[in-house]
């Protein structure tokens, strides 16, 4: 699996956890959304340590630009909320410097 299909596949895993616990606190749903939505955040932090990268910290900083971007993807397609142009610019500069963490040439 390649490193950005990983962090993808991690972004959807912890957004889909955390918002079982949103819809169970916020949203007033079943107490039973705790059990995949735990199960999701174990898969999300199990997908992340295989980035490929000596440093945890590392991986953590450039997945936080794919997360912002997919939060953005999940607010639009589950929430049928659309990012403004403000969304979209942070989200823009997110990723560039997800980019430049991910894709610096290092010694």
């Amino acid at each position: 699996m390649t490193t950005i299909a990983l962090y993808v596949a991690a972004a959807l895993a912890e957004i889909a956890g955390c918002f079982a616990f949103w819809a169970w606190l916020r949203l007033g749903r079943s107490a039973w959304w705790l059990l995949p939505g735990t199960l999701s955040l174990v898969l999300f932090a199990a997908l992340l340590t295989l980035v490929p990268t000596a440093a945890a910290g590392r991986a953590y900083a450039a997945y936080g630009g794919i997360y912002i971007m997919l939060s953005l993807v999940w607010l639009w397609l589950a929430e049928g909320v659309r990012p403004d142009r403000f969304d979209v610019a942070g989200a823009l500069v997110c990723l560039g410097g997800a980019a430049i963490i991910l894709f610096a040439p290092r010694g």
